[in-house]
């Protein structure tokens, strides 16, 4: 296992095996989001994308806690007049580059990313976990959008991932009310897609990332592209991304590998190239 330097102690990260594991750290504070937090998080990601020794990204939170959201006491400290206050524009043009550095990075990146929930996941912190394509909850864990309970309107991507998950009544339901989701309900849901004794969740989430982490890349990032597309896209156009797609991936080692190991009736070795 290899640590990466983050340069901040609010984020942890390592790679091991293919799967890079991204910690938000701070358990003292339910592992709200700080600017270090999101601006080495951001850094990650970015450098996660582009690193072919990544295969797939965790992000989980240390403790008992996924993560909080937004930083509602250094909210309150700015309000009352602690430190610069930024200008409406400049704060709308730093709140899309982090949005966009985190939530979004993890949808789009060409790679499978995988939420890992000990406990509960509210406000920005329900928007990262939903940004990934999966997410494993321990039994205890929950979820709340939250935003309402300190009149914010909602970030990190949250509207758009919740309503393309449970539809725009249920979304719009969670984000008015701000009702706590237990882990069973998610699962029911679809908002989660395992769920897990607290003491099993490292094991699951290993498992599942050592799976893909050891896939096809090439075939992830096309498939990933198409189920990205498809949430939002027109039939045709979506359909001709998927043949493009899929004949490209026919021309891939992994998938000659593939059609190899299935007629001498082995498992495959992909190599992600």
């Amino acid at each position: 296992m290899a640590k990466l330097e983050t340069g901040t102690e609010d984020l942890l990260a390592d790679l091991d095996g293919g799967v890079l594991t991204i910690t938000l750290n701070r358990p003292q504070a339910r592992n709200a989001m700080s600017e270090g937090m999101n601006q080495a998080l951001g850094q990650q990601l970015a450098a996660a994308e582009l690193n072919p020794d990544v295969r797939c990204v965790v992000l989980t939170g240390a403790g008992q806690g996924f993560c909080a959201g937004g930083d509602v006491k250094g909210m309150n400290d700015r309000n009352s007049g602690g430190g610069r206050a930024a200008s409406i524009d400049e704060a709308i043009a730093t709140q899309r580059i982090n949005q966009r550095a985190t939530a979004g990075k993890l949808f789009k990146m060409a790679k499978p990313t995988i939420a890992a929930l000990p406990g509960a996941a509210a406000g920005a912190g329900l928007s990262l976990a939903l940004a990934c394509d999966l997410r494993i909850m321990a039994k205890t864990a929950i979820l709340t959008t939250a935003f309402a309970r300190v009149g914010l309107a909602g970030d990190y991507g949250g509207t758009y991932f919740l309503t393309q998950l449970v539809g725009s009544a249920k979304a719009r339901e969670m984000y008015f009310l701000s009702d706590r989701v237990s882990a069973e309900e998610a699962l029911r849901l679809g908002l989660a897609n395992w769920v897990v004794e607290p003491d099993e969740l490292a094991a699951k989430t290993a498992e599942i990332a050592k799976r893909l982490a050891s896939g096809p890349a090439v075939c992830f990032r096309y498939m990933k592209e198409n189920l990205n597309r498809a949430m939002g896209g027109e039939v045709d156009e979506c359909l001709d991304l998927e043949a493009t797609h899929h004949v490209h991936s026919a021309s891939t080692a992994d998938h000659k590998e593939a059609a190899a190991a299935f007629v001498a009736k082995r498992e495959p070795v992909f190599q992600g190239r």
